[in-house]
């Protein structure tokens, strides 16, 4: 294999990595404050789009993580900025939380009911069957569909939540019409991460949990890919996997002396 050139920048998933069970990952804040002392770029990344990075920047707080909001990069901001490429001063019926609504308002967009260019759907505590109602309608009436996220379900405290890939999925069946999902596991997600902390893909490795959209994000994108076991994948069923990551450890607290 070619050898790989000296990791200059770090993105990382939240979940299942820094963070497991509203519990910080053991070594996680060392981690991250080895991150920041060395001035190099980093970027924590979610798929959630319910939250803002100002929020998320409070509920890392709260677990000992001191990270300023311009280092979390949501689900919500890579969207809002992929359309805002695309269509410029566009149009959205937004099916989600202020994560996504605030990031599309702050992209440009204008947020309507009346013949919008895009529907948006991102992740909510409380899916409306009006509001998925409505957005059948506008996509069979001819406006795009765009999805932060594929994820099937979500995780509570009383158990798994459908997610936006479920109802996403509840959507096509009744349009037709499938969306295009801009979340992990799409590359767009790293590229946009990178292109927001100014970093290359030949110096920037991916730190995830999951093999399915994690180390596959990463690897589309060009990344080095390190699988955690802290979260979702185990090291055995990283092996049934046709793609393998750069590398496997046990936790991020193992790579605190690489910074």
């Amino acid at each position: 294999m070619k050898e790989r050139k000296a990791i200059e920048s770090w993105l990382t998933d939240m979940d299942g990595v820094l963070v497991h069970e509203g519990e910080p990952v053991p070594g996680a804040p060392e981690f991250v404050n080895r991150m920041k002392e060395s001035g190099k770029p980093f970027l924590i990344l979610t798929n959630n789009s319910i939250y803002t990075p100002r929020d998320l920047q409070a509920r890392l707080y709260r677990m000992g993580f001191d990270v300023d909001e311009t280092s979390i990069w949501t689900a919500a901001l890579a969207t809002a900025q992929f359309l805002a490429d695309q269509r410029p001063g566009g149009t959205a019926y937004v099916i989600g939380e202020a994560g996504l609504t605030t990031a599309m308002h702050a992209a440009g967009y204008i947020l309507t009911e009346f013949e919008p260019d895009y529907v948006v759907l991102g992740e909510t505590r409380t899916y409306s069957f009006e509001a998925i109602t409505k957005a059948i309608r506008l996509i069979s009436a001819g406006s795009r569909f765009i999805c932060t996220n594929p994820d099937a379900t979500g995780p509570s405290n009383e158990g798994l939540l459908p997610a936006a890939g479920s109802v996403a999925a509840m959507i096509s069946q009744a349009t037709g019409v499938k969306p295009y999902f801009v979340g992990k596991p799409n590359p767009m997600m790293m590229r946009s991460a990178l292109n927001a902390i100014g970093a290359h893909s030949e110096t920037t490795a991916m730190i995830g949990d999951r093999m399915d959209t994690d180390v596959l994000c990463g690897l589309e994108a060009g990344l080095e890919t390190i699988l955690v076991l802290t979260g979702i994948s185990s090291r055995l069923e990283s092996e049934t996997y046709p793609y393998r990551p750069s590398r496997i450890i046990n936790s991020v607290a193992d790579l605190i002396d690489e910074i």
